[in-house]
């Protein structure tokens, strides 16, 4: 009697215990640093509901998909989010590349893969593919921020996502401050496939974190293309 009535009294004082702890050390959000109120998780209602969005997602022929044209074959080119300098976006791709958040790559995949779901694109398309890091700047990481995009798309989307189809076979310099050309360049033969069985014939979303001039995106779906995959699409995002 003695060990059901301490049972029965530990759930309420864990929740008392919990409820000061939140209290003394709250947990933020990390859009806005403001706290979290209960339910909520890594970001706020108010930062989710003003999500800077570019609604591509209506728009088929939409910059995303005129600026790849005649670089790649695409069925669809989307991003979700508009990136700017010292915006939100900035901030929360800071703490999914630099600061040890890759759920927030999650969230943000999973918001994005609803929109997609409720508006017609849960089936088209057969695996999710993230653009893939360099296997020693993967390490330095700890994982790759765009497996985590590709994994809350795919759990919204329900649709497989792979991270071991395709990989970066040479660790290219970053692309900040590099031209168009030179970006191009940068990552001209830089992707290989793995595994072509897993794609041929496939309908393929290719996903990364921001699109600027499109070369990487560009160069990782040319390989996808050459080795057999049916469709290509692309979702970024966000967009620079």
């Amino acid at each position: 009697m003695g060990s059901k009535q301490i049972k029965s009294n530990a759930s309420p004082v864990l929740h008392l215990l919990r409820d000061f702890v939140s209290l003394v050390y709250p947990n933020y959000c990390l859009g806005c640093s403001n706290s979290l109120y209960k339910g909520e998780d890594i970001l706020c209602t108010y930062c989710i509901s003003n999500l800077p969005k570019t609604n591509y997602i209506y728009n088929y022929q939409n910059p995303v998909l005129l600026r790849l044209q005649g670089r790649l074959k695409l069925k669809y080119g989307l991003a979700f989010l508009k990136f700017r300098k010292h915006g939100l976006i900035q901030k929360l791709l800071h703490q999914l590349k630099y600061n040890n958040h890759p759920e927030v790559g999650e969230i943000l995949g999973r918001v994005f893969g609803r929109e997609m779901f409720e508006n017609g694109y849960a089936n088209e398309f057969d695996v999710i593919i993230p653009v893939p890091l360099h296997a020693s700047r993967k390490r330095a990481r700890g994982y790759n921020q765009s497996a985590h995009i590709a994994k809350g798309l795919g759990e919204a989307l329900e649709i497989p996502w792979d991270e071991s189809i395709s990989t970066r076979t040479v660790s290219t310099k970053t692309q900040t401050r590099k031209t168009k050309t030179e970006r191009w360049h940068n990552v001209e033969t830089v992707f290989d496939i793995l595994d072509e069985q897993k794609i041929r014939d496939k309908r393929i979303l290719l996903v990364d974190d921001v699109m600027t001039t499109g070369a990487t995106l560009e160069a990782c779906g040319t390989q996808l293309l050459q080795a057999g995959c049916k469709e290509l699409s692309v979702a970024c995002l966000a967009e620079a």
